[in-house]
């Protein structure tokens, strides 16, 4: 595997990833029946169930705006260094000055 196959290859496995949704799939149902089940006036169950709903776009948000800056940062450092290497490769030391 070359350098290049590394930095676009995905780092996670499917397990892990698997393990990630059923993770997220298992805390929210538990907190919708937390919240359903809580002993409290359906208002305060709504306002909670509206908060969670809240928290939980919020994350995904957060999560898509870290994972694309990190994609730009990615792409910008291989276009530098694809530039870094047109310039070694197109400098001849033993050139003589122009």
């Amino acid at each position: 595997m070359s350098s290049d196959d590394r930095a676009t290859s995905s780092p996670t496995t499917a397990a892990f990833h698997l393990q990630a949704v059923l993770s997220f799939g298992i805390a929210l149902a538990a907190v919708v029946v937390g919240v359903v089940y809580l002993p409290a006036d359906p208002w305060v169950r709504a306002f909670l169930a509206v908060a969670v709903l809240y928290v939980t776009t919020s994350a995904f948000t957060l999560a898509k705006t870290v994972r694309d800056k990190q994609e730009r940062n990615t792409v910008l450092s291989r276009v530098d260094q694809a530039r870094l290497e047109r310039l070694l490769a197109d400098h001849d030391p033993f050139r003589p000055a122009a």
